[in-house]
């Protein structure tokens, strides 16, 4: 693994720079039409426009406008609780918002759409050779909607694994886009079901009581097993973020097969789970409370540990980094702290607005960055552009120290206040001819100083 650069030096970069890597010299080649990022995303905006415009108007069919609206104002309930649980998963390294957006639309319109149309296919085409309709429901409920579901929201993962590869780098990603996806189909699915189940009551004159099929449904759907969808297709996610985190080049063929296996895992989950009303009487509660709720609790110890190792590893390190004279002292440790992160940000908020904190969270962005990619090439997974991915990932740190340094230094002086580490107190470098390397001060009351105030 190449070393790090002893000194940093003054870059002509602005606050808003992406390290994208080194800018090749000469002229770029010009792209084709075809491969310009409007055009693509144009494309996948209005593929995924007409798809939501379809699979409405196909609820809206089956439900009635009444119980679309029924369906819809119910089914939004846990879709804010779920994303909310998966960006929590995800504030070491938040990924961009767009990959989120992508996905929930992709599950909510694309995935939906796909599992309506294939698996009603599939069962009138299985009725109709058979003749005998309730198998062909069973069948269809444990066998041909687990494999069609399963694949059309794969297929969100896949595209951001193959498309984002840079925001796509470990087990983490791998849960958070397959959850959201999930989440996305699982909304327009209840809307549907309970919709559906409206539509029941308003027949049989039942109302909107405890005893009605809209309250049963609801129950079952949004209060038990909001989290189905989600836990089948992180299985899936999770065979994406080992392939992921692997070393590129090597074991091609484990990394082709681990999302597959995934894919396979979370295919028989919800077979499984779907079968579960044929088991007898308590069939259903019984898979539940010995299955279901078991295999969610160590997905979720898992992604949880996994978030930490992410931490502990920004600790350990960052640090060298300090040794070179591109860090502060305090920042490992700050930057290893979710709390210190946070109180940084409000400090930047303070007295530097909308702007500071911005600059300050895009400072810990990359710090994270930094330390994982730092971590994969000590273990020989960095791929060949290590060197330069490093350099503008240290340069856009310090582009932005100005803001962050102070920042880090407050969170990690009230994030853990019986150890005081040495405070960034300047002086900065100025121009490309760094000299003097950075003085350090105990003096505590230099962090609640504004440092905004030029």
């Amino acid at each position: 693994m190449a070393s790090y650069p002893v000194y940093p030096h003054q870059q002509d970069d602005v606050l808003g720079a992406h390290p994208s890597g080194a800018v090749p010299h000469g002229a770029v080649p010009h792209p084709r039409w075809w491969e310009r990022k409007g055009v693509r995303a144009t494309a996948l905006a209005a593929l995924l426009a007409i798809s939501g415009v379809v699979i409405l108007a196909m609820v809206r069919e089956q439900t009635g406008t009444e119980g679309f609206l029924v369906g819809l104002g119910l089914a939004v309930l846990p879709v804010p609780l779920l994303i909310s649980a998966f960006r929590w998963l995800d504030r070491v390294q938040p990924g961009p918002w767009r990959n989120l957006i992508f996905s929930f639309a992709w599950g909510a319109c694309a995935a939906a759409l796909i599992a309506i149309v294939a698996n009603s296919f599939a069962t009138r085409w299985i009725e109709t050779a058979t003749a005998d309709p309730s198998s062909a429901d069973t069948l269809g409920a444990t066998v041909i909607a687990p494999i069609v579901e399963e694949s059309a929201k794969a297929a969100a993962v896949l595209l951001v694994f193959l498309f984002r590869r840079r925001d796509f780098t470990g087990i983490v990603d791998g849960v958070v886009i397959a959850g959201v996806t999930a989440t996305g189909f699982a909304f327009t699915e209840n809307i549907l079901y309970l919709g559906n189940a409206f539509g029941t009551d308003q027949l049989s004159g039942t109302g909107a009581g405890l005893a009605s099929v809209t309250a049963a449904t609801f129950f079952v759907r949004i209060v038990m097993s909001p989290f189905a969808h989600p836990l089948f297709t992180v299985l899936t996610g999770i065979g994406f973020g080992i392939a992921a985190a692997m070393a590129p080049g090597r074991g091609r063929l484990r990394r082709m097969l681990l999302p597959f296996a995934g894919l396979l895992a979370a295919m028989g989950m919800h077979a499984f789970w779907n079968g579960s009303s044929s088991f007898g009487e308590y069939g259903f509660f019984a898979v539940y409370a010995a299955f279901m709720v078991p295999v969610f609790g160590v997905l979720t110890w898992l992604a949880v540990y996994v978030r930490q190792r992410e931490l502990r590893t920004i600790r350990q390190e960052l640090p060298a980094y300090v040794a070179a004279g591109w860090l502060a002292p305090p920042e490992p440790f700050a930057l290893g702290s979710l709390k210190a992160r946070r109180l940084a940000r409000d400090f930047a908020t303070h007295y530097g607005g909308r702007a500071a904190a911005t600059a300050v969270a895009e400072y810990e962005d990359f710090a994270t960055s930094l330390a994982l990619l730092r971590h994969r090439g000590r273990r020989g997974k960095a791929g060949a552009d290590f060197v330069e991915r490093e350099r503008a990932l240290l340069e856009a740190l310090w582009a932005r120290r100005d803001y962050a340094r102070p920042a880090l230094a407050y969170g990690s002086q009230i994030a853990a206040p019986m150890w005081l580490p040495p405070v960034y107190a300047g002086p900065l470098a100025q121009g490309p001819a760094y000299t003097q390397g950075p003085t350090y001060t105990q003096d505590p009351a230099y962090i609640y100083d504004n440092p905004y105030r030029y």
